[in-house]
């Protein structure tokens, strides 16, 4: 698919780049020709120096005939006129990075008039993973399937406790719930377990569970599960205020700190009902005066990736029960892993699913149609995928275990009739059912049939 992406920032490069992966015809738009041509010699993509909205610079990008254009530029206006204008032009589908809260209800009136196919927020998109996060404090990830009713969930495994040095096969022994582990991390590498596969203190468990099963298997693996009530964000960004406003309205006592005074005051304008300091939460002397270790949970969402990662160190050495942090810079998470902090955020990284996951349920309405929801997991080394079942779709009705998979994949969840079902090797999938299927890294799968070995 012919694909224009204006806007060469953080998002821009990592659509990019993805896309181009998955083969993908990509062509970048921007004002800046210095890192038009950075990007360009690293990746294998056109480039086109220019105003993202001017009909002679999208003419000359092929917006007359391109599949899709992805406005990802960091102004809201810039990339709705960029949207309109690509779809006058001929452009397929059109889809905007829209941040200003203020613009939500007029974008459900105006999508259509817009030309929009899809918009995306990746701060409200942030917040929500946090508020997630925040309802089981002990998981470390949190990916919703089947409508809800299924979770994928990261899980860590202590040094010394229940899941210690146990064969996956003995899971349901300590469990005493249906569970399927569909990936394991370790420090070398992800692993796509079998039932031989034995855990150690320092992996990372993600787990297939049902929804009503979560709480229950939290409690029988031992992990401390203390309900959030009083919750500490320091920055006061626009996830702030989104992840503030669910909070409190779920019943949370909410406390942010902003060092900045005229967003101080828009939040306690906005948000009534918290507690805004005004100071800098990233000196000591200011934590200690607001009682960071009183607090269930911390999130850090300041605008620098560094200055995030010190205070959810502070916070996790101080004993704060829940650490959430913010950063957009994905190669911090090899550090996280090693010093075994909290749960990570990124706007970026959940932004860029979310577009992909749309290119991939366009990609698969050529064939089968039967893509329904991406989510990456294991900080993007595997992929959770939901796909329909067609009627076309080979070995309906057959065993699993007389299906060939291509390695490295697994089918994790069966949904049929509305009733969830974790497969085992006499398992079987039926036209109407959906499938949630795990894969290793590197591998971009669009349609069900792309999961056979033959």
């Amino acid at each position: 698919m012919n694909i224009i992406i204006v806007g060469d920032g953080k998002v821009g490069e990592a659509l990019a780049r993805q896309l181009s992966a998955e083969g993908h015809d990509i062509t970048m738009v921007d004002s800046n020709p210095q890192v038009l041509t950075q990007s360009a010699d690293r990746m294998d993509i056109m480039a086109v120096v220019g105003n993202g909205a001017s009909m002679a610079t999208l003419r000359e990008a092929g917006a007359e005939h391109a599949g899709l254009l992805i406005a990802a530029t960091s102004r809201d206006e810039l990339n709705l006129l960029t949207c309109l204008t690509a779809k006058k032009m001929g452009t397929a589908h059109t889809i905007a990075r829209i941040r200003n809260p203020e613009y939500s209800d007029q974008l459900t009136y105006m999508h259509d008039d817009l030309g929009l196919s899809l918009t995306v927020n990746p701060e409200h998109a942030a917040a929500l993973e946090a508020y997630q996060l925040l309802q089981f404090p002990s998981v470390l990830k949190r990916e919703s399937f089947a409508k809800g009713r299924v979770e994928i969930v990261a899980i860590p495994v202590a040094a010394g406790s229940k899941l210690d040095g146990i064969p996956l096969h003995k899971l349901y022994e300590i469990a005493r719930v249906n569970v399927l582990v569909c990936a394991v991390e370790r420090d070398d590498g992800v692993h796509i377990p079998g039932g031989s596969f034995v855990l150690q203190g320092g992996d990372t468990l993600f787990v297939t569970a049902a929804l009503e099963d979560l709480a229950q298997l939290v409690r029988n693996l031992g992990l401390v599960e203390q309900k959030v009530r009083d919750l500490l964000i320091i920055g006061g960004s626009r996830i702030a205020f989104y992840l503030g406003k669910r909070c409190i309205e779920s019943g949370m006592n909410v406390k942010i700190i902003e060092r900045d005074h005229d967003r101080c005051l828009k939040l306690a304008e906005l948000l009534p009902k918290a507690i805004i300091i005004e100071g800098d939460g990233s000196r000591q002397e200011v934590l200690a005066a607001e009682g960071v270790t009183s607090y269930d949970a911390v999130i850090t969402l300041t605008g620098m990736d560094e200055e995030n990662l010190v205070l959810s160190m502070f916070a996790h050495h101080l004993g704060v029960g829940k650490v959430i942090t913010k950063i957009n810079r994905m190669e911090y998470t090899d550090l996280f892993r090693k010093v075994g902090l909290g749960s990570i955020i990124s706007p970026k990284a959940l932004c860029c699913a979310n577009i992909v996951r749309y290119v991939r349920a366009m990609s698969s309405a050529h064939g089968s149609g039967s893509f329904l929801t991406l989510h990456p997991i294991v900080d993007g080394q595997a992929e959770a995928m939901e796909f329909r079942v067609g009627d076309q779709i080979r070995y309906c009705g057959q065993p699993l275990k007389d299906i060939p998979l291509k390695s490295g994949i697994l089918i994790s969840c069966i949904t049929h009739n509305g009733k969830t079902v974790l497969p085992k090797g006499d398992s079987k999938f039926y036209p109407g059912d959906t499938l949630i299927v795990v894969t290793g890294e590197g591998r971009a799968i669009v349609d069900l049939d792309d999961i056979f070995a033959d």
